[in-house]
């Protein structure tokens, strides 16, 4: 078997695709333009780049983009203020607050800061909490994007078999949560888990999310399921020591002789998350408004 590989650049346009109508719309209906407002603070090269094309695709999308470059060496105080005056801003329904932050910055209290209907990263405590008892709320954009592909491939997940492999706030316990409200049977698995193959092998759907060069082997995965790999780790590539290389959580080469579908490194999860975050701002701006949330860009 080779498994159908999930092109999520394209399906990631689509979503950007929808994303620009919905906001022509509202431009064209209500004279209203969604707002994005994004935190960076310090140098970090990773986030750079990924703030970078954040205010790209945020313009190609039609919406306002409001960027904030803050010095490595700013308050803890700087930045709540900042976060306030963000809160009371009418023009800006979303708010990002780049992570990680420096060390002397507690991430959660700032995090935590945002008000929660303008929190498009869905990391504030309170939709922690409406998302995990089933009410509305602002959805991480990593596992919306996973669901998204996942609806997209299956239809229906209902009584599907699901184990998703790591515990994180930002991935694990979400993907865990939304997989749950789709009507799938599900296993958080993690690196105390005993038997981890035979725990993954029963899975109709994998979602892998631990952070480790390809850790899942292709004898990990269930004959024809989908596995979804969230992983993005650069290694050294195995032909060249000079330079290097982004795989996976998952040994592609390996489970793709054994999955019916999944996810590359890279183009795979990673361009879903930037197009859910431009979704997630559209729905709060919808929300602030009493205006109906765009048809296929929420959970």
């Amino acid at each position: 078997m080779t498994a159908e590989i999930i092109d999520g650049k394209a399906f990631a346009a689509q979503i950007r695709e929808k994303v620009a109508a919905h906001v022509a719309r509202l431009k064209s209906d209500h004279d209203m333009v969604p707002g994005l407002a994004v935190v960076l603070v310090g140098e970090d090269p990773a986030s750079q780049v990924y703030v970078r094309n954040k205010g790209k695709q945020t313009v190609e999308a039609g919406m306002a983009g409001f960027e904030h470059k803050l010095d490595a060496a700013t308050s803890e105080a700087d930045i709540l203020h900042l976060v306030d005056r963000l809160n009371a801003d009418p023009k800006v329904h979303g708010i990002l607050v780049q992570l990680p932050l420096p060390d002397h910055v507690d991430s959660s209290k700032v995090i935590n800061r945002i008000t929660p209907a303008k929190d498009v990263d869905g990391f504030h405590i309170s939709n922690v909490g409406l998302l995990g008892t089933g009410q509305k709320s602002m959805v991480p954009c990593t596992p919306l994007g996973c669901l998204m592909m996942l609806r997209d491939h299956h239809g229906s997940l209902s009584g599907l078999n699901a184990v998703v492999l790591g515990r994180s706030n930002i991935v694990g316990k979400p993907m865990a949560q939304l997989l749950l409200a789709d009507n799938c049977t599900v296993t958080i698995a993690h690196s105390r888990t005993t038997d981890l193959p035979r725990i993954c092998r029963g899975a109709d759907i994998l979602v892998v999310a631990v952070g480790r060069p390809e850790m899942v082997q292709g004898d990990w995965v269930k004959p024809g399921a989908t596995v979804i790999d969230v992983g993005m780790n650069r290694i050294q590539h195995p032909d060249n020591p000079d330079k290097t290389k982004l795989v996976g959580d998952v040994d592609l080469a390996a489970a793709a002789q054994v999955a019916g579908a999944i996810t590359p490194v890279p183009g795979g999860v990673g361009p879903m998350t930037i197009a859910c975050l431009l979704a997630n701002t559209v729905t709060a701006c919808c929300r602030a408004h009493g205006l109906p949330e765009p048809q296929g860009l929420t959970a």
